[in-house]
């Protein structure tokens, strides 16, 4: 898919309890915030709602937060990760949905992300419910730079097995 398609993109920051979400203008040019999601990994109803908020904003592509380590080493949770935008595009295919997942590194997102709100004076006790997509806007403006930079979609797609 060329860098230069229009849409929407869409970046996850896959926690253990809770997933941030976070959205970009038709353009690709600016990320905002959007919802946290609670982790749901009987129901999937958290990634159900993923693929309708897609479908809804007619989404291009679904970047996922890789947490490597700083060595950029995988670690259990990156592997949670993988797994993660796996069921996602397998949801997305049988929605008969065209959306590409891509992973991508989101090393010190939610880092960065409580950095910026402190800098904002949000004291660490109140970041628990927006910090979530604070990382996603992290991880959707560095795809989104990388996106511009390289002149095509960054990061590793994610088939899934109907590919």
């Amino acid at each position: 898919m060329s860098a230069q398609r229009p849409g929407v993109r869409l970046a996850v920051d896959v926690g253990e309890a809770r997933v941030g979400l976070a959205a970009s203008d038709p353009d690709a040019l600016l990320a905002t915030p959007v919802m946290t999601l609670r982790r749901d990994p009987k129901r999937c109803s958290d990634q159900r709602m993923l693929v309708r908020i897609a479908r809804d904003r007619d989404a291009q592509v679904i970047y996922v937060g890789l947490p490597l380590s700083l060595s950029a080493a995988e670690t259990a949770s990156t592997q949670k990760a993988r797994d993660y935008a796996a069921e996602l595009a397998v949801r997305l295919s049988r929605a008969e949905q065209q959306v590409q997942v891509r992973l991508v590194d989101e090393r010190l997102s939610t880092v960065s992300a409580a950095e910026k709100m402190r800098a904002a004076g949000v004291e660490a006790k109140h970041q628990r419910g927006s910090i979530d997509q604070a990382a996603a806007v992290e991880i959707l403006t560095h795809a989104l730079d990388m996106r511009a930079s390289l002149g095509s979609e960054p990061g590793e797609p994610v088939t899934s097995p109907a590919d």
